[in-house]
């Protein structure tokens, strides 16, 4: 859980940063910027809106053979070790930055580094390094008064509104390689920012295995549990799955199974499955681990619960009163008309 509302900026350094492979060069400002009063409620909402309003999926500083060989990662501590280190370091991140920019489609654009204090992540205060980057320049309009008329002067300029890139890194879970958010609003080059410049992996905590085993149940649910039952199932399945996750805090693999598994016959197929499709989803080990709320919440919303059938007709089930449909809802074959049915029981209709 993330709270930017009382994070403050100390420090920022701004640097250009042009494209190898179009012989752009870059250009290194000599001395941190001078925030001032005005501008900084406008780079805070600049900077930290785009991870207000995203999803909050972390990342984790990665190498194959040691952490202390991603750049990054050594930029990074080398601050957090010396914050007032940042203008120093942030042509150093400016400088990586420009040799990852080599692909053809790589805008250039402004490199801002910051240092900010006062972060509140997982109920915890800590400092954070913020490096962003804009690359779109937006056209628009500035007027002048020359004697009687009024003189419409076309510029560019960035948009506040819209940040093209950007990360957050905590000063937190260091050891695991520092927990990190990161933005990229224009993916003409999905590699260039989180694998060549920052070199990240994601970050596997309890936030992270939730979502990837309630994945793996959706995978379970569509190519196991409805050909070998059906839709009705299928969702149900999902509707208990996700009722599990939401009453435990902890979760348990074999009582999961028990609780939820309608038909035991099929607890033999989910752990048949998990062997072939678990390193897919990263939970090819994973039997047990804390229950995280947010991202059963997350996953609620996005799990479909609505059959869909040939005769244009959609029949949505009730995910937060599964009993209703376990009660109301039956399935049967009509020999006259050789059509399967569902037959739905009621009292009265409520109004929409």
């Amino acid at each position: 859980m993330l709270n930017l509302y009382n994070t403050h900026i100390e420090t920022l350094s701004i640097h250009r940063v042009g494209n190898k492979s179009r012989n752009e060069t870059q250009f290194l400002s000599g001395q941190p910027f001078n925030l001032t009063d005005e501008i900084v409620p406008l780079m805070k909402e600049y900077f930290f809106r785009p991870f207000r309003e995203k999803e909050e999926n972390y990342f984790q500083f990665a190498h194959e053979v040691d952490l202390d060989y991603n750049e990054m990662f050594q930029f990074a501590s080398e601050i957090f070790a010396n914050p007032s280190s940042l203008h120093d370091v942030s042509k150093k991140i400016t400088n990586h930055l420009f040799e990852q920019s080599n692909h053809p489609h790589i805008k250039n654009g402004e490199v801002y580094v910051t240092y900010l204090t006062n972060v509140n992540i997982d109920n915890n205060v800590v400092d954070a390094i913020g490096v962003f980057k804009s690359e779109v320049q937006t056209d628009f309009l500035q007027f002048e008064e020359k004697g009687t008329t009024l003189e419409m002067i076309l510029q560019q300029g960035i948009n506040l509104s819209k940040l093209d890139k950007g990360c957050l890194i905590f000063n937190y879970k260091k050891e695991e390689g520092y927990k990190i958010l990161s933005v990229d609003s224009n993916r003409y080059d999905a590699r260039y920012w989180l694998e060549h410049f920052l070199s990240v992996d994601a970050f596997q905590d309890e936030n992270f295995i939730t979502k990837k085993y309630l994945k793996f149940c959706q995978g379970f649910a569509k190519d196991v549990v409805f050909p070998a039952e059906d839709k009705k199932q299928e969702v149900m399945f999902m509707n208990r799955s996700v009722n599990y996750f939401a009453k435990n805090d902890q979760f348990e693999e074999s009582n999961f199974l028990n609780e939820v598994m309608d038909n035991p016959d099929l607890i033999p197929e989910f752990r048949s499955y998990k062997v072939d499709k678990g390193e897919k989803y990263s939970i090819e080990d994973v039997t047990t681990f804390p229950i995280a709320n947010s991202a059963v919440s997350d996953a609620r919303k996005s799990i479909k619960n609505v059959i869909n059938l040939d005769t244009h007709i959609q029949i949505k089930m009730d995910f937060i009163n599964p009993e209703s449909a376990e009660k109301f809802v039956e399935k049967g074959w009509d020999e006259e008309k050789q059509m399967y049915y569902y037959l739905v029981y009621f009292n009265k209709e409520q109004k929409s």
